[in-house]
Order: C-alpha cells, then structure tokens, then sequence
C-alpha cells in the first residue's frame, strides 16, 4: 500500500462568525491575505510538501470555493470536494462524509491553519507510532489562545476545549492523521 503522500481533508465548512459581517457573503477560506485567498495559500504550502490530494470539507458557501479552485490544477494538487450541503455537520460529521475520498490514513487541517511544518516528517511519525491518530501540538502556555492540552511524555493526557485543567500548556496545533475506522463508528450526518 502506498502511503505516502497521504491525502488531506481540510475542514472548509464553518460559518466563520467571529469574522462577520466580512464573512456573510464569502467563506473564510476566500478572504483575501496578502492579496490572494488564504485557501491558495495552504494548497501551495501542501503542495510544496509533497502532498499532491486535497478533499475540502466544504459547507456555508461551499460552492464559491468549488468556483474559485475547481478541480485544483492551477495549484498543482488534485482538489476533490465533500459537501455539508444544508446541514452543517461538524468536524467529525464532515470528516465521516469525505471517507470515500479519503481512503484509510489521511491528514485533518482546519481551513484556518497555515502550518510551515515538514508534512513528511509528522506523517512518518503517524506511521510509526501504530496508533489509529496523531494530533499536533504546539508548546502555548496560553499565549495565543486558551490552552487546551495536557501534553507530557510523548503522549496527550487529555483534551478539551471546555472544561481546562493547570496541566494544559499545549494547543492543538490544527493538524491531526487519522486511519479511517475512527470514524467509521460515527453515524452518518
């Protein structure tokens, strides 16, 4: 089986309110940052790391993304899209829906996260740790955001994004590898 490069899902869907009123009319991943959609931006970085598969999870105003990127040539990566369509599904219900897309190890980027990081590298540690997922996380001690992991050892002890304890001095750094039957227990929508 081939493993490498593993295809990502990048989670595209949100309504994105705390950009609003500038995100009513157009999805986040649209917004222009140096001039060009912050969407183009991630797909040339993946594309730069070897990673040639990208699934949009796409939802609120999906269709002005699948417009403005098609099929990804222009970006050199192959873009495939999975809609929320008029429910909103959530992470783990927009992931559960982009399975057939995915195959069984695959990456999550959240749509908001641009991550200059060696893919390869994370993706090998994925591989080698045998567990059914890898999360990123990023050393925050509660400067960028809420932290939100206790990270000691190696290992993740806990996550939560609600109900925080002292030992959470990690974030989750937007970024996890998944295999496929994680998912697969979800019920579907």
């Amino acid at each position: 089986m081939k493993t490498w490069p593993l295809p990502v899902a990048i989670l595209a869907g949100g309504l994105a309110t705390r950009l609003r009123p500038i995100t009513e009319k157009i999805p986040k991943a649209l917004l222009p940052v140096a001039g060009r959609p912050f969407l183009a931006h991630q797909l040339e970085l993946l594309r730069k790391n070897g990673i040639a598969r990208v699934v949009l999870c796409v939802g609120y105003l999906g269709e002005l993304i699948q417009q403005r990127f098609g099929d990804g040539a222009p970006f050199g990566v192959r873009l495939d899209y999975s809609s929320d369509a008029d429910r909103l599904l959530g992470t783990g219900g927009a992931v559960r829906k982009a399975l057939p897309l995915l195959g069984q190890k695959f990456f999550v980027l959240y749509g908001d996260s641009y991550l200059p990081i060696d893919y390869r590298a994370v993706a090998d540690a994925f591989l080698a740790g045998g567990q059914p997922a890898l999360m990123t996380v990023y050393a925050n001690e509660g400067r960028w955001d809420t932290s939100n992991v206790w990270f000691t050892d190696g290992q993740i002890k806990r996550y939560n994004k609600k109900k925080r304890v002292p030992d959470m001095r990690h974030i989750d750094y937007g970024l996890s590898l998944f295999e496929a039957d994680v998912f697969q227990s979800l019920p579907f929508g």
